[in-house]
């Protein structure tokens, strides 16, 4: 079998569970909207903004550290695994504790209506709970990939949105059923149950995180309490920037949301976070495409470092994966009539949320310039020049920052999707010049330019021009698609013919 073969089987995997587990969680956007107005969801998106960027602090990085050092010290794996897993336990811990001290100050920072602050301080202890469960399956997650057990990974966060799935659909639907139809346990549920009550979400994903948790306890079983002073020392030199690299990607992808609902006034806030969180969702499949691409890249990457034809192989995948991020990037365009019936809630505030649409060209775009960042930045990641990735994220922070602070008070959250777009944009540009300076890798520039430049007029066609016709955007991708065949079709022989 050839290398990109084997790299692929890997990839479709992890891309397998990855759709399904995102597609479950997708379905729910709708029926969020249905259950809770705009208002309520601006604030369900608004905590996992935070969320997000807490989470990558507790993370440390490591994971990328633990792919690294498995490979650099193969006589080391055992103390690899216990030193990144006892450092994020460590982490985890003292957020745990500073957490539940400081539940009530962080509340009223949370909360803009003191009616609500009960409500937030529940939110808050919610929100805890889940970071401190996620943040230590970090490492036995990772210790998955590595040791090529995706199947078991698969099946572990197949089950987790399951989960949250199925306990969402309890207290959204079922529970109001049984209260309604006076069914067998109506009298306790109406003891405790509150309707459209949006602290459900939070405790169906809580619930999600602890079943994950059991179900990789195997795997925090193998860890031995030794620690090993002098790798660890090695180990955080290398971790450290990638931890505020992720820190800057995470502001990258949730400050807008925060600041949007801090720049507006404040009886649209909430409003215009829920339209933009929710027409967000729609960019959610690209999102999956390069979520299943890093979980297959990022292991293989550093195992094949070693190989002679590493370079010539990364710049293949590199191709493909342009390919790919620009016919997704077209057809989600094309077929977006469809799609934006997955955002609304019925049809008497069907407009509520549409109206956003015009950011998801823009977003859409973002997360293709992002996925070739996270291909490029390999070349950081296996020359141990972190510090670089740390720099390239600063930047992507820094424009993030400013430039939603001067758009978002004239353009809301359109000027929200134009910020995401010029960062990830520009972060991938500095990581292609930097990393052909410090780690050239030849890939065929000309060739995925054009392939980017296309599909971009093909979205400004469809989208605008054409006024998002279905059957106009869709022969337009079939025609892309065609003539990307005919002019890859002899490498794709090539690739064809390896065993």
């Amino acid at each position: 079998m050839s290398v990109l073969k084997k790299f692929l089987g890997q990839t479709a995997v992890y891309g397998i569970s990855t759709v399904f587990s995102r597609l479950f969680n997708f379905i729910l956007t709708p029926l969020f909207t249905r259950a809770y107005p705009s208002a309520t969801y601006g604030i369900f998106t608004k905590m996992y903004a935070y969320a997000s960027m807490i989470n990558a602090v507790l993370a440390f990085g490591m994971e990328s550290t633990y792919f690294r050092y498995l490979n650099k010290h193969e006589d080391k794996k055992q103390e690899v695994y216990n030193n990144s897993f006892l450092c994020i336990v460590f982490i985890s811990l003292l957020f745990l504790i500073t957490g539940f001290v400081f539940v009530n100050p962080i509340a009223r920072y949370l909360s803009a209506d003191p009616a609500q602050l009960a409500d937030y301080k529940k939110y808050v202890q919610y929100f805890i709970g889940i970071l401190f469960v996620d943040a230590i399956c970090v490492i036995p997650f990772a210790k998955l990939r590595a040791e090529d057990r995706a199947f078991k990974y698969s099946v572990v966060k197949f089950l987790n949105i399951g989960s949250f799935v199925g306990f969402n659909l309890l207290f959204i639907f079922v529970v109001p059923a049984i209260i309604k139809h006076e069914w067998p346990m109506a009298d306790w549920l109406v003891s405790w149950y509150r309707e459209k009550w949006v602290g459900y979400v939070f405790i169906s994903n809580l619930i999600a995180s602890l079943v994950t948790f059991l179900l990789l306890l195997p795997e925090f079983f193998k860890l031995q309490l030794r620690f090993d002073r002098a790798l660890f020392a090695k180990m955080f030199r290398y971790s450290w920037p990638i931890l505020v690299a992720n820190l800057s990607f995470i502001v990258n992808e949730n400050l807008d949301k925060i600041v949007l609902s801090e720049l507006l006034p404040e009886h649209i806030a909430d409003h215009e976070v829920g339209i933009y969180g929710a027409v967000c969702k729609i960019a959610v499949f690209m999102s999956i495409f390069i979520t299943a691409f890093r979980l297959g890249a990022e292991p293989f990457f550093f195992s094949y470092a070693k190989n002679a034809n590493a370079k010539n192989t990364y710049a293949l995948i590199l191709h493909y994966f342009v390919i790919a991020l620009a016919l997704l990037f077209v057809g989600l365009i094309a077929n977006i009539e469809l799609l934006k019936y997955f955002i609304s809630r019925d049809k008497a505030h069907i407009a509520e949320y549409w109206v956003g649409l015009p950011a998801v060209p823009y977003l859409l775009f973002g997360y293709v310039c992002l996925g070739i960042y996270m291909n490029l930045s390999i070349w950081y990641r296996l020359s141990d020049q972190t510090r670089f990735g740390l720099y390239i994220s600063v930047v992507g922070a820094v424009i993030t920052i400013v430039m939603n602070f001067v758009l978002i008070p004239k353009y809301s959250y359109m000027g929200s999707a134009w910020v995401s777009m010029l960062a990830y944009f520009v972060m991938m540009v500095i990581s292609y010049v930097l990393g052909q300076k410090h780690y050239p890798i030849p890939y065929d520039l000309k060739r995925m330019i054009t392939y980017l430049l296309v599909s971009v007029l093909l979205v400004v066609l469809s989208f605008w021009v054409f006024n998002r016709n279905i059957y106009i955007g869709n022969t337009m991708l079939l025609v892309f698609f065609a003539g990307i065949i005919y002019f890859e079709k002899d490498q794709l022989k090539l690739i064809l013919k390896k065993r």
